[in-house]
């Protein structure tokens, strides 16, 4: 009897390479030293700008605008501390960092290290509430003063991520942005989930800076990229060589550019279709998930078609992907382990989602890979699976 092949749901986590980032970066094998005076330099500088100018198109930027980083979380990394490091040059009061506590750790750890870190830099962490769905609730932002007192003089910066990585619910950044521009802020957007599945218009929507992880839409691993506006005021952490408008020091990936930008016209080429499709997978699972008694759906539109986090009351999450394991589906919890202690979700947290329900999490997301064949398969399975880990009990 012939197994069944494995289905990879954990496409928020990374993707598989596309042919045509693969096509390309062998094209650029030869590609070494963009620094270099010589003539093999001046070919690989030809290559790195030609996919600058590339991805920038695609996303509404300045090619001078776009920095290339090794991945999503040094970009948000830089844009963060750059930024408050940049406002307080500005404005010695400068202090506020408003953010909501749904943040990937790569803007949320940031934050803490600003704040609460082993130096006394004088930050404070202003949150911005969520509602029940996980989305930034601007209304209570406003009847609680978090952004009508944000100033250029007090706040440091404002970040929010265009689509949560866990539930996948897509964040009012636009609104943000224009609240941003008009108090005269600086704003960040983490964008790792959104670059490759949703429209983004880097200059139309007015921010100060934006990272991507090549990974998450086809591309190369350990690439990422930051835009950056031109006039941003950013006194980057990292120093060395002042690489990147002084922003990322370090020798360019020359082959991770080119297999970005190959990477990123492909899925900004196939993305209407592909959320089409992707949108009836998740139904098709969805309609699984109402069947089981008591499971709680997190995921809620506006949201990319691509994500669907639910929980399970009464099943650890671990116990849940370790049986969907077993049965030959690669899924995740979306919640952080550490030590081996299941944690629950900082983002189901934030929502007010109840620590035991938290707990049971699944987090499954789909990709160009993904079938409608395997979404017949997970919903399939889903129940029994749930039965079980119910049976098995919480840790």
């Amino acid at each position: 009897m012939t197994s069944q092949p494995r289905i990879y749901a954990d496409h928020a986590a990374s993707s598989p390479l596309r042919p045509e980032a693969a096509e390309a970066m062998r094209e650029a094998e030869s590609a070494l030293n963009p620094a270099g005076q010589y003539r093999t330099g001046r070919d690989a500088r030809r290559l790195l700008e030609e996919s600058r100018e590339q991805i920038a198109e695609l996303l509404g930027a300045d090619p001078v605008e776009v920095i290339f980083t090794a991945s999503g979380t040094e970009a948000d990394n830089i844009a963060v501390q750059g930024l408050a490091f940049g406002s307080r040059k500005l404005h010695p009061t400068a202090s506020d960092i408003i953010a909501p506590g749904i943040e990937h750790p790569a803007v949320g750890e940031s934050i803490d290290w600003l704040c609460t870190g082993p130096l006394p830099l004088g930050y404070r962490r202003v949150e911005l509430p969520v509602d029940e769905n996980g989305r930034v609730d601007l209304a209570k932002a406003d009847q609680i003063g978090v952004l009508k007192n944000a100033s250029s003089e007090q706040t440091a910066l404002i970040t929010c991520m265009w689509a949560n990585n866990e539930t996948g619910n897509i964040q009012p950044v636009s609104e943000l942005a224009t609240i941003a521009t008009d108090k005269g802020v600086p704003m960040h957007v983490d964008a790792v989930q959104a670059v490759g599945r949703a429209p983004i218009d880097f200059h139309r929507l007015g921010i100060t800076t934006l990272a991507a992880s090549a990974h998450k839409f086809g591309g190369p691993r350990s690439t990422g990229v930051l835009l950056a506006r031109r006039d941003a005021k950013i006194l980057s952490p990292l120093k060395g060589g002042n690489q990147e408008r002084g922003l990322r020091s370090g020798t360019v990936n020359v082959h991770g550019a080119v297999g970005t930008a190959a990477a990123l016209a492909a899925a900004q080429r196939d993305m209407a279709a592909e959320n089409e499709r992707l949108q009836g997978i998740r139904d098709r699972v969805l309609g699984a998930v109402s069947g089981i008694e008591g499971a709680r759906v997190w995921t809620h539109d506006p949201s990319l078609p691509s994500h669907l986090h639910l929980s399970i009351p009464g099943a650890e999450g671990d116990s849940l992907i370790m049986l969907l394991d077993a049965a030959g589906v690669d899924a995740s919890t979306g919640s952080a382990c550490a030590a081996g202690v299941n944690r629950a979700s900082h983002v189901l947290a934030a929502m007010g989602v109840d620590v035991e329900v938290a707990r049971g999490a699944l987090r499954l997301t789909f990709g160009s890979e993904t079938t409608m064949a395997d979404a017949e398969r997970i919903a399939e399975l889903l129940p029994r699976v749930a039965e079980q880990a119910r049976a098995a009990g919480m840790a």
